[in-house]
């Protein structure tokens, strides 16, 4: 699914003017494994809460994870946590890793139409996230976790919400995971989507079920190098203008 010839991107890409990215191992790769500090920050912060040697801090936090769509919502239903303080401690990271991608920056500017982030994080670390590469500049939209009520992807609700307040046909919009699961509901709607998968040969940390595909019903595009995908889809526009 990572093959795509110009003639299939001219037709999904042709009339989309709404550009949606997921942040974290979405535009930066994943193994920069910067998702990884805040994976062990979570874990550190259950075994602080709850006085839990860390091996049964982490498995809690997973099953939480795997069960609620994030840790947060886990904690939050069954141990009604504060989320703003702990969105806080588990952002208190290092940036670092994240290497700058002005070019990323140069190919979404370039894209028709308007671009949003959508995640499952907070602003505050979509802003830092995208400033260390670079690319803040380019976007329009912010969608994080408080906007959507602290109700995470893969519910249904943060994509009607999203879709209402940045005023966002999905006929004419395009999703960006790296998780297939938060793709069921935009292609359900009508959402072209892409699938962005860890780099080939990479290594890096996570989950295996975070890439298990039922099936590809709900993925258009697949790709394991963003910034070409959307160069070939700005090549596939610029022939046919």
């Amino acid at each position: 699914m990572t093959d795509h010839t110009i003639e299939d991107l001219l037709a999904a890409f042709g009339g989309v003017t709404e550009w949606v990215f997921d942040l974290d191992n979405t535009l930066y790769p994943r193994h920069s494994d910067l998702f990884a500090q805040i994976d062990w920050k979570m874990t550190d912060y259950v075994s602080d809460l709850l006085d839990l040697p860390k091996d049964e801090a982490r498995k809690l936090q997973k099953a939480m994870y795997r069960e609620y769509g994030t840790t947060l919502r886990g904690l939050m239903e069954r141990y009604h946590v504060d989320p703003h303080d702990f969105l806080e401690k588990v952002h208190d990271i290092d940036y670092s890793p994240v290497e700058p991608n002005p070019a990323l920056g140069e190919l979404i500017a370039a894209l028709p139409g308007r671009k949003h982030i959508f995640t499952n994080g907070d602003v505050l670390h979509a802003r830092r996230t995208t400033q260390r590469l670079g690319i803040s500049q380019h976007f329009d939209g912010w969608f994080d976790i408080v906007a959507s009520d602290l109700v995470p992807k893969p519910a249904e609700p943060p994509y009607h919400k999203f879709l209402q307040t940045h005023a966002v046909d999905p006929a004419q919009a395009v999703m960006f995971e790296d998780m297939p699961r938060n793709l069921d509901v935009p292609r359900k709607l009508g959402m072209c989507t892409v699938l962005v998968l860890p780099m080939y040969g990479s290594h890096h940390s996570a989950e295996s079920w975070e890439h298990e595909r039922a099936g590809d019903a709900s993925i258009d595009f697949a790709t394991d190098h963003l910034d070409t995908f959307l160069a070939d889809v700005l090549e596939a526009l610029e022939n046919a203008a």
